[in-house]
């Protein structure tokens, strides 16, 4: 059945207003990365974009930027935040109602502000979608092309089992058939897009799984996506390849079962299928004392590798929720179900050679001629990392998609790998030690391994995209167990660095983040900017961004992640972004005062005069951390008179080049005190991590910013280094001496501020002294110190009409205090 949304359920977005709208749209772009369909695969928002994009405004900004029509809809997925304080909301996107398949974009906010979208958009014009093929015609070509010998729907066993496990009387496995618009990949992967049917089509014997697309109009299989990806070989109790292992499991009637309550998610559950192809056959495996050792296990069937892919599955679990916060392979907790001794063919005396995720549980084989059992620690969590994919970015089966979704199961074999020997004391015990950079090595008997992360061209994959070793065939999807050589030496170089020379006598140089931290650029990559449809030149872009998030930009991280990707072909070496070039700021005069004292941190500087502008920039940079309260100091050096002076102190905190942002002015204030004065401020947690600029400027003019050429006073620009943030949002008022807010700045006395407007003046000023005291004097005198007796003073308004053209001191007293504050006359 054709799936039908009401107008309310769809955000119908339509084109654009204008080309004014176009130009302002354009106004707010920081970056945008174009696709080779030329649709726009990512776009970075500037500060207008920001703040003019809310995260509630994701359909206008889809609209806008990706020139919707009234027959293009986009429907909310979902939304999830994560540990940077990121707000991710997915949408699907519908053409005509109707869905089109791999299309999907993100709508990236922080802040309450969108900071980015990225996705697969395609651009779809005059397309009927009417079929003219029925369902069923439609399934019987879906089945054809399978050719099995028996599904899972006639099964009567494992329709029952379904229904349990689902606790729905209506669950089938029988295939239901959902119109839908999809890519025919047979003209390559740039073919047009057609209406199909899609089935998801589970077959028993020989065992397979995969969504079928049957074209609606010709019954074509226009695209296979396999949901059980096989191996082609992948992949502790006393356990056959981890050594002697802690596993948490339960009681059950005659001893203990291999069964894990809810302490990880909704539970790990490890079975035996007893060497048959039926799940709701299989049975637990009973320790009568808890006590699996060797002399019971290690048998000619192989036993002990049950605790294998029970102690491969928790310590799977543990990786992804110690290492990347993710509550199992859907983030919700979902149980992990794993079936060893399983065959596909019963009775053929041929043991299975082969593992995989069959969209619901994981299973292994025990392997024959060329595997030892498959339930090695890189091998279950590669598998579970094909779950993980398919909760995540959903990478297509197939090609360059299907090379990355076989790829990054390799990373999360390693990691998990890496990090259970690390972190969980798991030791080799089988034939073979166990090697991160180094797939399968544990259950080869014919070679070193499945496939070497470090060496690819070693094991016959390529290292370079579409270099030596790249497979250009239809072959096991297009290649998917080859060319995801390509990212897995991408990752082994973002992880362990290495200086060389690619395949085209380019010399590169890589520095190695660790795993964990290559790790966590991966992962983020794949859950937040991927999209099914993804190449090599999209996850390029992808994992430089998410590389920026985590780490900052023109941090190492994103250089190490931009030179690994040149090095294996993909895109050119990170190039250093040209240098921000900061507004002038000087005083004209630094004859009567000038910035004599800053200390913030690490940072303390006494000075003279500096001519009205001193560049401190590579002095060593005072850290200071996001989200954490800094005291500042500084202080005015007078040639005389102490006149009130203006300070503001400024921070770049988005490192975008100006101090306009929303709470870039982290001080503000005035004071006629040559004392050092103290103010604090708060670091927002959402400032980018890394060095940017922080400037002080102290003017007689209450009106200058930080952007100008005032006459009396001095600008002084310093370094600061910012650690544990990420990007820029609203920030609070500083605190100053104890007072919130933009408050009067406060010396080792009381506050003492004189409000002199206009000024310059030309017939009048109002005078105003703290508290609206009464004033009980005023004098003015000169550049020389002779007192000026033509001006009057009544009402707080002194007329100073009398005045010549020049600058002048006024001294104003309340009878207790004496203030001075410089006047211009016009």
């Amino acid at each position: 059945m054709r799936k039908q949304y009401s107008a309310a359920a769809l955000l119908m977005l339509g084109t654009l207003a204008s080309t004014t709208a176009q130009a302002q749209d354009a106004m707010r772009i920081q970056n945008k990365i174009i696709g080779p369909d030329n649709q726009p695969e990512m776009v970075v928002f500037n500060a207008a974009g920001k703040a003019s994009y809310k995260a509630a405004d994701a359909a206008v900004v889809l609209r806008q930027e990706l020139g919707l029509t009234t027959e293009d809809q986009m429907l909310s997925v979902r939304t999830e935040a994560d540990q940077l304080g990121f707000t991710h909301q997915k949408f699907s996107q519908y053409y005509k109602g109707v869905k089109v398949e791999h299309a999907s974009y993100s709508v990236h906010a922080k802040g309450g502000a969108v900071e980015s979208i990225s996705g697969d958009f395609e651009k779809i014009t005059a397309l009927n979608t009417t079929p003219s093929l029925n369902e069923a015609a439609a399934l019987a070509q879906a089945l054809a092309s399978v050719g099995a010998r028996k599904y899972m729907w006639q099964n009567a066993a494992e329709e029952a089992g379904l229904k349990r496990q689902e606790n729905n009387a209506k669950a089938t496995y029988a295939p239901k058939g959902e119109l839908v618009i999809v890519r025919d990949t047979r003209r390559g992967e740039n073919g047009p897009m057609v209406l199909a049917w899609k089935f998801n089509v589970y077959a028993s014997q020989p065992i397979s799984r995969a969504n079928i697309y049957v074209d609606a109009r010709s019954g074509e299989v226009v695209l296979k996506d396999d949901i059980i990806k096989h191996a082609a070989a992948t992949g502790t109790f006393a356990t056959a390849y981890s050594g002697s292992r802690s596993l948490a499991n339960s009681t059950a009637t005659g001893g203990y079962s291999l069964r894990e309550g809810t302490t990880r998610g909704l539970g790990i559950e490890t079975y035996n299928a007893k060497k048959g192809n039926s799940y709701t056959a299989a049975v637990d495996f009973i320790d009568a004392d808890n006590n699996w050792t060797a002399a019971e296990y290690n048998n000619a069937n192989f036993d002990n590798v049950a605790g294998d892919a029970h102690f491969g599955a928790q310590a799977t679990y543990d990786y992804w929720k110690n290492v990347h916060a993710r509550n199992s392979y859907d983030n919700a907790g979902a149980k992990i179900k794993s079936y060893v001794h399983f065959d596909d063919t019963p009775g053929d005396g041929v043991g299975y050679e082969n593992a995989f995720w069959n969209g619901t549980v994981m299973t292994y084989g025990d392997g024959a001629t060329r595997f030892r059992p498959l339930t090695s620690m890189d091998v279950v969590a590669h598998e579970i990392g094909h779950a993980v994919c398919e909760k995540t970015a959903g990478l297509v089966y197939s090609n360059e998609s299907g090379a990355m979704n076989e790829g990054f199961s390799d990373i999360w074999g390693a990691a998990v790998e890496a990090y259970s020997v690390a972190s969980l004391g798991a030791v080799s015990s089988g034939v073979k030690a166990k090697s991160t950079w180094l797939i399968g090595e544990e259950i080869d008997k014919v070679q070193v391994a499945l496939r070497s992360m470090s060496d690819p061209n070693s094991l016959n994959q390529p290292a370079y995209y579409k270099g030596l070793k790249w497979y250009t065939g239809t072959g096991d999807n297009g290649g998917v167990h080859t060319n995801s050589g390509v990212l897995n030496y991408w990752f082994y170089l973002v992880s362990a660095g290495k200086t060389g020379t690619d395949e085209k006598g380019v010399a590169y140089s890589v520095a190695g983040l660790g795993i964990t931290n290559a790790a966590k650029i991966a992962y983020r990559t794949e859950s937040v900017y991927l999209t099914s449809s993804a190449t090599y030149a999209s996850a390029r872009t992808a994992s430089i961004t998410a590389a920026k998030d985590l780490f900052g930009a023109g941090s190492a991280a994103e250089q190490s992640v931009t030179n690994a990707w040149a090095a294996v072909g993909v895109g050119a070496k990170y190039t250093p972004p040209a240098a921000i070039v900061y507004c002038a700021s000087k005083g004209t005069s630094v004859a009567y005062e000038w910035i004599d004292y800053v200390k913030l941190g690490t940072l303390a500087r006494t000075s003279a005069a500096d001519a009205g502008y001193y560049n401190g920039t590579a002095l060593a940079a005072p850290s200071i951390g996001a989200g954490t309260s800094q005291t500042i100091n500084f202080s005015a050096g007078y040639a005389g008179t102490a006149y009130t002076e203006y300070w503001e102190v400024y921070i770049d905190y988005n490192q975008n080049g100006v101090f306009t942002d929303a709470g870039e002015l982290v001080v503000s204030g005035s004071s006629a005190s040559a004392a050092t004065l103290a103010a604090t401020f708060t670091v927002p947690t959402t400032a980018k991590t890394g060095n940017t600029r922080m400037r002080l400027v102290m003017s007689d003019a209450s009106a200058t910013t930080s952007c100008n050429s005032y006459n009396y006073g001095e600008t002084e620009d310093y370094t600061v280094n910012i650690t544990g943030g990420a990007a820029i949002a609203g920030v609070s008022g500083g605190t100053i001496n104890g007072l919130t807010g933009n408050a009067s700045l406060i010396g080792n006395e009381a506050a003492r501020t004189l409000e002199v407007y206009p000024n310059p003046a030309t017939d009048a000023v109002r005078i105003v002294l703290p508290g609206n005291a009464e004033a009980t004097m005023v004098t003015v005198t000169d550049l020389r110190g002779a007192r000026v007796s033509t001006t009057t003073f009544s009402n707080g308004t002194l007329n100073v009409s009398s005045l010549a053209r020049g600058m002048y001191t006024l001294t104003v007293s309340d009878g207790q205090k004496t203030f001075h504050q410089r006047l211009v006359k016009q």
